[in-house]
């Protein structure tokens, strides 16, 4: 598959951003594996590496300091679609992400932004059932420890 073009979009705030400066590593019918950096300089982090499973609803990406050291994993839950023509892909962020610290610690963030996209008609009741059912499937991927097989190849 030749390099396709890939965005991200988001509900909050309402942007779309090219992903393109992303070095694209690898890309199957199911998956892409970019390493990147931030789009702006961040004190925690500074560069990473992700793997997008377009046909499971999330992206698991690991979040390093500048030297390469782990700050956390990072799980966030999307809605894939894909324009042939175009070689276009366009990633929804679906608003709630999950934190996979070095020591194990799982953190669920952003379920109240999904809340207040959903009351302020950013989003419906059909993607917010989306996002629910994906972050359930992803929990469980987490908790049984089966998400570092998906990534292990990938990401280390």
């Amino acid at each position: 598959m030749d390099k396709p073009l890939m965005y991200r979009k988001r509900y909050i705030p309402q942007d779309i951003k090219s992903l393109n400066d992303d070095e694209i590593l690898l890309v199957t019918d199911d998956l892409i594996v970019t390493r990147w950096k931030t789009f702006k300089p961040k004190k925690e982090f500074a560069k990473g590496t992700s793997c997008t499973f377009m046909n499971k609803g999330f992206k698991i990406s690991k979040f390093m300091k500048e030297d390469g050291g782990l700050v956390y994993y990072y799980c966030d839950i999307i809605h894939s679609e894909y324009f042939p023509e175009d070689n276009k892909w366009i990633f929804t962020d679906l608003l709630a992400d999950v934190k996979i610290y070095p020591d194990g610690h799982v953190e669920i963030v952003d379920l109240g932004e999904a809340a207040e996209a959903l009351k302020e008609g950013l989003i419906d009741a059909e993607t917010t059932a989306e996002l629910l059912k994906k972050l359930d499937i992803l929990l469980g991927l987490i908790y049984s420890g089966e998400w570092l097989q998906l990534v292990d190849e990938y990401l280390n």
